[in-house]
């Protein structure tokens, strides 16, 4: 609408207001007074206010006709013939501008039903009265063909998925848009493999956006597992979910990296043949483990005869140690001091402790840095806390670890991520059994260049997951920065299996990146100039607030979702108050009294989840 039209309308609407209130004021003054005089009265001047009271009215004085009733009608006459604001001395004008006269009273004496006073479509001008500069437009509303077709023709058809969690809004559109690497993979078939790989600067939301996966996958009964929470971003919306926490850390927690967890019991659960085949599954991941823990402390991978003493000494660990109990770092260093005939026979001493000690004493040495080196006592002890099974969602936070301790992040990344996938092996087994339903998991490893640098050994295994998460069940989501973050590794074999998590990833998520990254990923991803010049556009700082309020960065909450050579989709994500309290980034750059705040309001949910969980007397539910 011109400013030419919107004046128009405003003059029209302003007309209107004085008529109506006119019509009002005229209608009260024809039913004031009491008893029969004013019944009389309004009655006369109703009949004479068109010949002696309108031309009184309009005249300003009286004519030697009246009414019946004389004053009264004099009066009624002067009042039904005021002049009108548009002039009209006969009557009132109504709402449609035609001149009508006053409405007489009913025949049985009682006076007329005033009308409604007119009410303009945008409100009267003035204080309190309800005045819109313009219509809102209309709210759109998405639904199915089926719940939205009795709508027609007001219904229109959307290009966007509708199949997944809502992650957000799409950029041009404002369709809502959907998806998760599990829901794609499972009911849309749009990936052929579950998995989603997110790029992007800091500070733009991207750990926000897996937050959001993370809830809408449990409502659906997917397991979310964080092996390994770095800052923790996702411990407190774990815990919103009824799930695990579980911290590792010196001081905070370990994990005896040979107890077979949830798989050895998932092992005597089934019994029989099965049963043998996970227990002998189970000993390959305690080797491996031990194996990558060394790795870490060398500095360098085991010789294979080492390999072959360490799975001898485990087996007759295992054959020696009572059942319900499991055996610790410690046990391993007795073992091969004792030499006992089958690890003898391994080293191929021949009878000679002199070729024994030589063959077996670079791997107590190794092991020995375990115990009493950087690693200190957090896989020496039992495991502090074993992942529950049956847990909704599960977060093993490693926050407590600090940046510069690069052997004891790998080291707990590792033992996390075997205890973990533990557990989805254990899950599964139990489920072909049918002891159990089967459920699907979904892993988060974020900060991904932090693992990545700290060890080969996490290359490899996160390689492996990429490769057979389809078999295992499993979805999993990779968060670092840039593809650079590649190039920092040690060997040209880990670079080449790092940008290969780029490739077989499913969904590819891009927040803000800069140009020269961008034209990087696009000989990975294939993405088209305008969709490099947009995700560019978001990688821009924010302008210099005038007000002195914060100013957001213009890529915040803004994602490129692109899948194989379709093109890209752009949504804008808008988080909602549950999700701001669950998740902030910059708890270190919060005020005490927002830090007072928030840990009250933590403590306040916690009281009252226990309050739930307790029945009436304060019995356990």
């Amino acid at each position: 609408m011109s400013r030419r039209e919107e004046k128009r309308a405003e003059r029209e609407d302003r007309l209107a207001e004085q008529r109506s209130r006119a019509a009002l004021a005229a209608r009260r003054s024809g039913e004031d007074g009491d008893g029969g005089d004013a019944r009389s009265g309004g009655r006369s001047g109703d009949r004479s206010g068109d010949r002696s009271g309108g031309r009184s009215g309009a005249n300003g004085g009286t004519r030697e006709r009246f009414g019946p009733h004389g004053g009264a009608g004099q009066a009624g006459g002067d009042r039904a013939g005021r002049r009108d604001p548009d002039g009209a001395r006969d009557g009132v004008r109504d709402t449609s501008g035609r001149r009508s006269a006053a409405r007489p009273a009913r025949g049985d004496g009682a006076p007329a039903r005033p009308r409604e006073p007119y009410v303009p479509p945008r409100g009267w001008h003035g204080a309190g009265g309800g005045r819109v500069g313009y219509l809102d437009p209309p709210t759109m509303w998405r639904a199915t063909t089926v719940q939205a077709c009795g709508m027609w023709p007001f219904a229109a058809g959307s290009g966007s998925p509708m199949t997944g969690v809502p992650l957000g809004q799409h950029l041009f559109t404002g369709a809502t848009v959907c998806g998760d690497p599990l829901n794609w993979f499972t009911r849309a078939r749009y990936i052929s493999n579950p998995s989603l790989f997110m790029l992007g600067m800091p500070g733009l939301g991207k750990s926000t956006l897996v937050n959001r996966m993370l809830i809408g996958l449990a409502a659906t009964g997917v397991v979310p597992l964080v092996l390994g929470d770095l800052k923790p971003d996702y411990a407190d919306t774990v815990r919103a979910l009824g799930g695990q926490v579980i911290s590792i850390g010196r001081g905070r927690g370990g994990i005896n990296v040979l107890d077979p967890g949830a798989m050895g019991e998932a092992a005597v659960r089934i019994g029989g043949e099965a049963g043998e085949v996970l227990k002998a599954e189970t000993h390959g991941r305690v080797l491996n483990m031990v194996a990558a823990l060394i790795t870490i402390v060398r500095g360098r991978p085991m010789d294979d005869h080492e390999q072959s003493v360490l799975s001898a000494v485990l087996h007759h660990l295992r054959e020696r140690t009572a059942p319900g109990r499991a055996p610790l770092l410690p046990d391993l260093l007795r073992v091969l001091t004792e030499g006992p005939d089958r690890v003898r026979a391994v080293t191929l001493d021949r009878g000679n402790e002199t070729r024994y000690r030589d063959a077996v004493d670079p791997l107590h040495r190794s092991l020995l840095g375990i115990l009493d080196g950087p690693l200190g006592d957090t896989f020496t002890s039992e495991t502090s806390t074993r992942i529950d099974p049956n847990a909704p969602a599960v977060c093993i936070d490693i926050s407590g670890i600090g940046e510069a301790d690069t052997q004891l992040t790998a080291a707990a990344m590792l033992a996390a991520w075997s205890d973990g996938l533990g557990t989805v092996a254990a899950s599964h087994a139990l489920a072909d059994a049918g002891l159990a339903p089967r459920r699907w998991f979904f892993t988060v490893l974020d900060e991904l260049w932090r693992p990545l640098r700290a060890a080969s050994g996490i290359v490899d295994r996160i390689d492996a997951l990429t490769r057979l998460n389809r078999s295992l069940g499993l979805g999993d989501a990779k968060i670092t920065h840039t593809l650079k973050d590649a190039e920092a590794l040690g060997t040209d074999a880990d670079r080449a299996k790092a940008r290969g998590f780029v490739e077989r990833a499913g969904m590819v998520v891009c927040a803000g990146l800069p140009r020269t990254e961008m034209e990087e990923l696009g000989k990975v991803v294939g993405l088209s100039q305008r969709e490099i010049e947009l995700v560019s556009s978001w990688s821009s700082p924010p302008g210099w607030g005038m007000t002195g309020e914060h100013e957001e960065p213009p890529g915040r909450g803004r994602f490129l979702i692109k899948v194989g050579g379709r093109p890209g989709i752009p949504i804008k994500v808008a988080i909602t108050d549950a999700e701001r309290r669950l998740h902030n980034t910059n708890t270190r750059w919060t005020t005490d009294e927002e830090a007072i705040e928030q840990a009250a309001a933590r403590a306040a949910r916690d009281v009252a989840r226990a309050a739930g969980q307790r029945g009436p007397g304060g019995w356990p539910a």
